[in-house]
Formats: C-alpha cells, structure tokens, sequence
C-alpha cells in the first residue's frame, strides 16, 4: 500500500510541475517571443509611449468630434463583460435601439434605412473595439465638420484605418475607433 501512495503522490508532483509551472512558463515565453505584442496585452499607446488603450477593448467616446463606436451592455467595463442578454423581440431592447436611432437621425442628419444595426445594437461581449466601414462613414460629415477638416481627409483616414477580413475571409472589414480617433488627434487637435 506504501508503494502505491508514494507513486499517487510521484504522479500527482511530477504533473502538477509539468503542468502547473513548466507549460504555463513555456506558453508564456513562445508568447513573449513570437507574439509580444498580442502578448502584453495589445497595447495602443500614444507617441510618448503613454498607454491608452488596447486593440481589443472599445472604449466610450461621446464628444462630437470624435467617431463613436458600437454601444456597450456594461459600458466598456472589462472587469464585467457580456451583453445585455436581451433577445431581439425584448421590450426594453427595441426601445434602446429606437432611442439610438432616433438620437443617431438627429446628430448624423441620415435616415433610419442608413444607419448599421452596429451603430444601435450592443454587441454580445460589450466591449467590440471595432465598427463596420459603413458606420464609420455616416459619422465623417459631424466629425469632419466638428473638427473644421475637409470630410474628404476624414473619409480618407477611414479607409486607411478599415482592416480587411482576418486571413482575407475570416470576418468582415472593420475599422478600430481607438486607433481613428488617436489618428484624427495626431492630425488636428479640436
């Protein structure tokens, strides 16, 4: 019986260093090596190296002279992800997605039939850093008009900020609304 609890015991020690500490730190090191900077986190910083933000994360942007992203269940809270769960005939989810395109009418000057479902839907993880081309796009003339730029050059930075599908077929075209926005401020501070 003593052999047997001893080689329990062997196994239980020797897997729990294999698995437990020497994989952990292998994965971890290949990370650092061959992915360091999807490895720390995808960090965006500022020319000064100031963190503010990451590639993965959305964040809320409400002033008009900046592109506003995809609505948020949780506010941009990454301590607290997920939707809102409200299924697509839910009260209370049909009456946020009018009030926003309502507000977006308003603020954007387009019609409802021109505004992406993006733009008034929350996304399922609540913090989707990215939104389609086409909501980008409705939102040049207010930012290019609060930022007193021609709407061309704000057209222009939307399409050199639009990521193709991921491999060239995974995914649809997105654009980054951190990333624009840092771009609209290293061009033109309002």
């Amino acid at each position: 019986m003593f052999k047997e609890l001893k080689e329990g015991f062997l196994f239980t020690l020797v897997t729990l260093v294999l698995f437990g500490l020497v994989y952990p730190l292998l994965v971890w090191g290949v990370g650092r090596i061959v992915f360091p900077g999807k490895a720390e986190g995808s960090f965006i910083r500022k020319a000064d190296g100031a963190i503010v933000g990451s590639e993965l994360v959305g964040q809320t942007f409400t002033r008009p002279e900046y592109f506003h992203g995809r609505p948020s269940g949780v506010d941009y809270n990454a301590t607290s992800t997920g939707g809102t769960n409200y299924g697509p005939s839910n009260p209370n989810h049909l009456a946020a997605v009018r009030e926003r395109a309502a507000a977006l009418v308003e603020t954007e000057g387009v019609s409802l039939d021109e505004i992406p479902s993006d733009l008034v839907t929350a996304s399922g993880g609540g913090l989707d850093p990215h939104i389609s081309p086409a909501a980008a796009l409705i939102q040049v003339e207010r930012v290019a008009r609060e930022r007193c730029i021609p709407a061309e050059r704000v057209r222009e930075m939307v399409e050199a900020h639009t990521e193709g599908p991921t491999l060239g077929f995974l995914g649809r075209p997105r654009v980054n609304v951190l990333e624009l926005n840092l771009a609209l401020d290293e061009e033109v501070n309002p």
